[in-house]
């Protein structure tokens, strides 16, 4: 079966909101077989939403539309589907009382533009809201059916759990699909490919269907059976084949986090851990405090920026920077030691890098990052050479360090 997204707003297409609705929509509708073909961001203009419309209507059989449903004057979508559907505006009684329910529960006037929110296509499947004031609309017209739904995330998605999704898959019996997620750091995806070149092939040969989904630092392997007998045995047996072949890169599954997977480890043997951080400027701590209930291990972290920080609060012998500089193993050793004496925890990582765009030289370019990772049975470090943009140099250390770490707490 085959969707499509239609999302709709000025806003989208000038880069003033980032659509992240497509995305969740698209994932949401794989899970249950649906195969999402053509995603599209059309402006708030009303021949370009009808000629939107016609397009999706000739290449899918479920047409997902957002956006355009507010109170005020640019938000044209409920006229413009009147028109698509040769219907008229009613005021629907019930959407009205939740309405204004909605209001005088936050003790707020309601004026009329809000009450017509409640005017909605009387050809349309009324798809009740209870998330805001915007109504979602089923259409149904030549065997395609068209959902239009608010574009506020929230709302949209309490649509799409509560009403959209059930009756999709009632309707058009979507197939039976299962599918996990291996998670890989360490190497590239086209590495990784090439490492287990043969165990694809052999899972592509029996009909299931694997996805690279590469971020910073990450490559995320997706295993999926659709409508296969035993689906769910097989992949779950190509996973186990998977985990012989690469052990050192998998660290989690489906939707784990590196500080929410460190956090469960040092949970099991009641340790600590503290980071002594330059080039990553308090990042890797952000993370780490990310997950609810850290502070039961994490003890926090001393953002060294200057060496003379690093020699004060850290105990990093000058020497060390005269001779090696302050992107080398020996100061990022002296930071883990530093900071596990001063905090006096199980676990340190540290940080010192050279993120870019400038600064670099001919030994040490633009990118280049030393990690220590330091706990009970001694010290582990690394260097990695990264690229030359800032941020990115920043996400890949932190996930990096945080790989580095997990695999010494679970090998201690």
């Amino acid at each position: 079966m085959i969707a499509e997204i239609i999302t709709i707003g000025d806003e989208i297409l000038i880069g003033q909101t980032i659509d992240t609705n497509s995305a969740w929509m698209g994932s949401e509708l794989n899970k249950i077989g649906v195969d999402v073909h053509q995603i599209s961001s059309v402006r708030d203009d009303r021949s370009h939403i009808l000629d939107a419309l016609d397009l999706a209507k000739g290449r899918a059989q479920l047409v997902l539309i957002t956006g355009g449903l507010g109170p005020t004057k640019d938000d044209i979508t409920k006229h413009t589907l009147c028109d698509y559907f040769e219907t008229r505006l009613v005021r629907h009684e019930v959407v009205l009382k939740k309405i204004e329910t909605y209001f005088s529960d936050r003790g707020r006037e309601m004026l009329e533009v809000n009450r017509q929110q409640a005017d909605l296509p009387e050809s349309c499947e009324v798809l009740i809201n209870e998330q805001g004031t915007a109504s979602g609309m089923w259409f149904e017209k030549d065997g395609v059916v068209f959902v239009s739904m608010p574009g506020v995330p929230y709302e949209m998605k309490g649509l799409m759990t509560n009403h959209v999704m059930p009756r999709v898959k009632q309707k058009f019996q979507t197939p039976e699909i299962f599918y996990r997620t291996v998670l890989t750091q360490g190497k590239g995806e086209s590495f990784l490919a090439e490492m287990i070149a043969d165990w694809e092939t052999k899972l592509r040969n029996e009909g299931l269907a694997l996805a690279y989904l590469p971020s910073p630092g990450i490559v995320k392997l997706r295993i999926s059976a659709k409508n296969i007998e035993g689906g769910k045995d097989r992949v779950l047996t190509y996973i186990e084949e998977l985990k012989q072949q690469i052990p050192d890169l998998i660290y989690g599954y489906e939707k784990d986090q590196f500080p929410e997977l460190i956090g469960q480890a040092l949970r099991k043997k009641s340790a600590t851990l503290g980071t002594a951080e330059s080039c990553t400027g308090g990042f890797l701590a952000h993370e780490l405090t990310s997950v609810s209930g850290s502070s039961d291990y994490y003890m926090g972290s001393i953002v060294s920026y200057a060496n003379r920080i690093k020699q004060d609060e850290l105990n990093v012998p000058e020497d060390l920077f005269i001779k090696h500089g302050a992107v080398s193993e020996e100061v990022v050793t002296a930071m883990v030691q530093g900071i596990r004496n001063r905090f006096k925890v199980d676990y340190a990582i540290a940080t010192s890098g050279i993120m870019g765009p400038n600064g670099g030289s001919e030994k040490k370019p633009v990118g280049t990052v030393w990690v220590a990772v330091g706990g009970p049975n001694g010290i582990m470090t690394q260097r990695f050479q990264f690229g030359n943009h800032r941020n990115r140099n920043v996400v890949l250390t932190s996930v990096n360090a945080f790989h580095m770490l997990l695999k010494q707490i679970q090998e201690d």
